[in-house]
This record gives C-alpha cells, structure tokens and sequence, in this order.
C-alpha cells in the first residue's frame, strides 16, 4: 500500500515538472512570436518610411508629398516622422480613409486626398489651424463634422462628387476666411444655413443637386461674385437675388424655370448669366448674328436674353392691364 503511494506521488510529481516545462516553453514561443511579429513591424514600416520619403518633393519652399496611381488603401502611422509636410497631394490611391493622426500634422496647408475612396472626415480635421485648403472631391463622403470649422485659415473647400452629402453642420459659418466652396454633385435640397451665413464667401458651386428653391435669404451671401447652380430642379428664383451687389456669374442652365423676376434687370454686376434648357414660359428671339461661334451661341441664353425677356415680360404685362 504504502509503495503505491510513493509511486503515486512521484508520478504526480514528475507530471507537474513536466507540465511546467510545457508551460514555459508555451510562453517562451509567445514571446518569440511576438518578437518575430514586432520585428516585422519594424522592418514594414521602415520600408513604408523609405517608400513615402520617395514620394515628398519640394516646390516653391513648400515640402509635398504626392502619391498618384499607387495602391495605399490607408497610409501607415511612419508617416508622422514627415511630420514637416506642408501639403498632400494623394490621387487615386484607393485610400479609404483619412488617418486619425491627422491633427498632428501642424504644418499642413493643403490637403488634397481627392479621387479615392475616404467615406468619412475625422474629427482631428479641426486641429488643422493652418490648413488653407481641404480638397475631398470624388470620395464617398456622407456627412461632414462640425470640429471642421476649427479650421480658421481655410480659404477653400471642395466637397464635389461624394453624392450623399446633403447638409452641413451650422459651425461651419464660423469658417470666417472661407472664400471657395464647391458642394457640386451631392444631394442637397436646399442651400444650407451654414453657407448662407458664411461671411467671405465669394464663389459657391451647388450644381447637380436636388435644390427645388432658393431661400429668401440668399441675399445675405453679400460677397459672393460667382454662383453655380446648373442641373437642379429649381422652379423659381425669389426676388431678393437681386440684392446681391456683387453677384458676376449665375449659370442656371438645366432647371425648372418657368419665368425670370423682373427685379433682375436691376442687378448692375451681373455680367455672366445662363439660362439654357429651362421651360421659361415666354419665347424670346434675339436676333442671329453672322459668324456665330460656339461662345456666342452660348450667350443667346445669357444676359441680353435675359433683358430682352424682362422687357418682353413688362410689355406683355403692360397690354393685360389694359385690357
């Protein structure tokens, strides 16, 4: 009895000897593991680190980094060793989003990560105090965050062809330096309040969206000399346009107009205007000219048309109070 129990406990013994040093040669392949992993790491991102150092530049005293036509689906954390770029020029990649260390880049004046695939901007965007200009055209873009209008020194901002864009967070008013904004091919229904209230705004491309009328109070957008708004379903233009003093060019093309204010032949800046393929209710014919090219063929549509049918609108006007 008593040699089945030594027996016992030495086997006991011996298996927890063993199980031990399976145990710590288990942790031993753990760590080697996670050794190799980390070597790998290192090695990856100093290639990557070699690879984007190829790709900055410098032009006019401005550091660049310009990637076009290479697969970068998302750029790695080595970038922040550059963090003295000044500018981003990073075209159809396939990048998929802006990278959450953004804010870091201090330095950054333009940010060009058009042509890809970026379905959202980072809250860190707002951290950019120095950034003049955010091209995010051709995206996937869906909302836009309101920390962007921490973006003091922006001058320019091109949200074009994200498609889904259809408002934008009231903050952004608070970009006071904003100059250039185009939000074309989204889906706004109307023009958002944030824009309305931009205070520097001069040149603004709302075109193909799904705008139906122009609000009361777009005379408040004082600045603004250049106005797109071709490719909407727009049905009338409210009589205020015509206190915007500065207002240049208006391209109209491709709406639902049905008439044109009368107040507009008012509007002393204008110099460019575009009416073409609207169903105005009133035909008006101006009279050809020899030699017609492709420019002036253009402007039948454009500012002598619209007075001519301002004055054609007042005659007829004139004869039904007659009768």
């Amino acid at each position: 009895m008593t040699e089945n129990v030594v027996c016992t406990g030495a086997v006991n013994a011996v298996k927890e000897v063993w199980e031990e040093r399976i145990k710590k040669h288990n942790e031993d392949l753990k760590r080697e593991k996670e050794f190799q992993r980390k070597l790998v790491r290192i090695w990856e991102e100093r290639v990557s680190l070699t690879k984007l150092r190829e790709k900055v530049t410098r032009e006019d005293g401005r550091v660049i980094l310009k990637i076009e036509k290479e697969e970068w689906k998302t750029l790695p954390s080595s970038l922040l060793k550059l963090n003295q770029l000044q500018e981003w020029q990073v075209h159809r990649t396939g990048l998929l989003k802006i990278p959450e260390f953004i804010g870091r880049f201090q330095n950054l004046i333009v940010l060009d990560l058009s042509r890809n695939t970026i379905s959202e901007i980072p809250p860190g965007i707002g951290l950019l105090t120095r950034l003049q200009e955010l091209i995010l055209s051709y995206n996937k873009i869906k909302t836009v965050p309101k920390e962007l209008s921490n973006c003091a020194s922006l001058e320019k901002l091109e949200l074009a062809v994200n498609r889904d864009i259809c408002d934008l967070p009231q903050e952004l008013s608070n970009l006071l330096k904003l100059t250039h904004l185009d939000l074309s091919m989204n889906h706004f229904t109307t023009i958002p309040l944030a824009v309305l209230n931009m205070p520097a705004l001069e040149w603004l491309d709302m075109g193909s969206n799904k705008l139906e009328q122009l609000p009361d109070t777009i005379e408040r957008m004082q600045n603004l000399h250049t106005l797109w708004l071709q490719r909407n379903d727009i049905t009338c233009l409210p009589e205020t346009i015509s206190n915007m003093k500065n207002l240049g060019t208006l391209v109209l093309s491709n709406n639902k107009l049905q008439d044109i204010p009368v107040c507009m032949e008012e509007m002393a800046t204008l110099r460019f205007v575009n009416f073409r393929d609207n169903p105005l209710k009133l035909e008006v014919s101006l009279p050809p000219n020899e030699g017609t090219d492709e420019e002036e063929e253009r402007e039948l549509f454009g500012l002598q048309f619209m007075h001519t049918y301002i004055q054609e609108s007042r005659r007829r006007a004139g004869i039904l109070i007659c009768l």
